[in-house]
Formats: C-alpha cells, structure tokens, sequence
C-alpha cells in the first residue's frame, strides 16, 4: 500500500516538473533547415505543440518559435542539441526570461438567422473581429493567449463551427524595465 502512495506521489511530481517551454530559434532562411529543425525532434522521441516560422526584417535569417514540453534535463538537451546544428545562429529558451506570446485563429461559424447577433455578443466580449461574412456564416479572428483562444471557440461550438485553423504560438522576450532614477544618472552623465 505505501509503494502505491509512492508510486503515484512520484508520477504526480515528474508531472509537475514536466512543464511547457517556449523555444525561440533564429535560423539561417535555407532550404531544408525547417526540416532538420523537425527531425532533431521526433528522432528523439520529443513533440513540437506548434511551430511558427517566418522571415526576420534581415531576408537571410527566419525565426522559429517552439512550443514543446519537458522537465529541465529534456528542455536543456532540446537547447543543446538545436545549437548543434549548422544553420542555427541562436536558442533561447524564452521560459528563462520574460516574455510575450500570442496566438491568432480564424474560426468559421455557420449562423442561423436566431444566432447572429450572439456570434456578435461574442466576437465582441473578445474584442475579435469578422472578416468575412455570408448570409450563413461568420469568419472571425481571434488573438490573444491559448486560454483567450480556447474560451472564445468553447463559447462558439455551440453556435456550430464549420472550420478552425489556429496559428500556434508567436513570442519575443521583453526588454528589462529600467528604472527612471537609472535613466535619470544616465543622462546627467551625457
């Protein structure tokens, strides 16, 4: 009987430690680095749980950000291993830092004449917007955190979606605040 309680306390605590990172990957914008960036995940037997990929304001370099989960030793094996790579410039692991994420879903509603203006209620509650609208159906897009996005098509099933496409997650790391009495000596310096 105490083995059990072990048992489930130990599993219950890998579970905790087990939590969901945000890896920001800088990357040089070549043919099958996306590719290699995917494979070094699923040959080690780790899940990406989104992926977004786009060009930097310098053409030749694409940033990546990495949504996946794992303890501490998992994460820091994930970092290590990305800056393997050849056509990797820079990892953080955004989780170590402040930082900003969002997440965008266009969501394709069939309304019915009696259930258009409480689409509108919604799309409003969550500061959404329409972007496209039929005589049967509402497009609406949404951004905010995961918990925002998954609030509004909770609040939407019931209505009846007819598509949903989410864009995973986007994020940058804050810059420090500084102080304004540090800002202040600063100046009286210059």
């Amino acid at each position: 009987m105490l083995n059990d309680w072990i048992g489930l306390l130990v599993l219950k605590l890998s579970e905790l430690k087990k939590m969901e990172h945000i890896i920001s990957v800088t990357v040089e914008n070549k043919f099958g680095v996306l590719s290699r960036v995917a494979g070094l995940f699923s040959g080690r037997g780790f899940n990406i749980e989104s992926l977004s990929v786009a060009p930097t304001l310098d053409p030749s370099m694409s940033q990546m950000t990495i949504v996946t989960s794992g303890d501490e030793r998992i994460i820091e094996q994930i970092v290590k291993q990305l800056n393997k790579l050849i056509d990797v410039i820079k990892v953080v692991d955004l989780n170590e830092t402040e930082f900003v994420s969002r997440e965008t879903a266009i969501i394709k509603v069939h309304t019915k004449d009696q259930d258009r203006a409480e689409a509108l209620r919604i799309v409003d509650i969550f500061r959404a917007n329409v972007i496209d609208s039929t005589p049967t159906t509402y497009t609406i897009e949404v951004s905010g955190d995961p918990k925002k996005i998954e609030a509004i098509i909770n609040l939407l099933q019931p209505l009846g979606i007819k598509d949903l496409v989410r864009t995973g997650r986007v994020a940058v790391a804050r810059e420090p605040v500084r102080s304004t009495a540090a800002q202040t000596k600063k100046v009286a310096r210059e």
